[in-house]
């Protein structure tokens, strides 16, 4: 039987992510999002909030603390992960955050405008700059095309 860890949630940043980088260079921003609940319990509203510790690696980490702000509302697609650490005064600790596979805002009370960024900064080509303007291809201002190598995942088409 095939286990399946995927978590969506829908709340609000409690404070701007934290973005840090490992002595081997690879980013993780880190943020708390607040997710609220609202029922009826005899025709009066209730309402209860869960916290969420939520890391983000490499480019998304970098990303979402360029872009991210405390009380923006957010979607996060990710896997639950548990792990154990140490204080400083000796005891142990168990921690559960969502490691995020996906992060965007919430289209719903907010609008947003998207910019793409190039996947591979060596070259800055071959994907929008999100003006409008194309990085890769002929442009019709002459000279020789220039082509970002295929992306692993899309191959050459462009994903959006």
């Amino acid at each position: 039987m095939a286990q399946d860890n995927t978590v969506t949630l829908v709340g609000n940043l409690t404070k701007d992510p934290e973005l840090r980088y490992t002595t081997g260079g690879r980013g993780v921003a880190s943020f708390g999002l607040a997710v609220n609940r609202r029922y009826q319990v005899n025709g009066e509203w209730q309402e209860q909030v869960s916290f969420f510790n939520v890391v983000a690696w490499a480019d998304l980490g970098e990303n979402a603390a360029a872009s991210l702000h405390k009380g923006n509302r957010v979607m996060v697609t990710g896997r639950l992960e548990q792990r154990s650490y140490d204080t400083r005064e000796g005891e142990k600790r168990n921690i559960t955050e969502v490691i995020a596979d996906d992060l965007g805002p919430s289209l719903r009370w907010a609008q947003a405008q998207v910019e793409r960024i190039s996947r591979d900064s060596a070259d800055g080509g071959g994907y929008s700059d999100g003006g409008g303007n194309s990085g890769g291809g002929n442009s019709g201002g002459g000279g020789a095309a220039r082509s970002a190598p295929p992306d692993p995942v899309y191959g050459e088409e462009e994903p959006f």
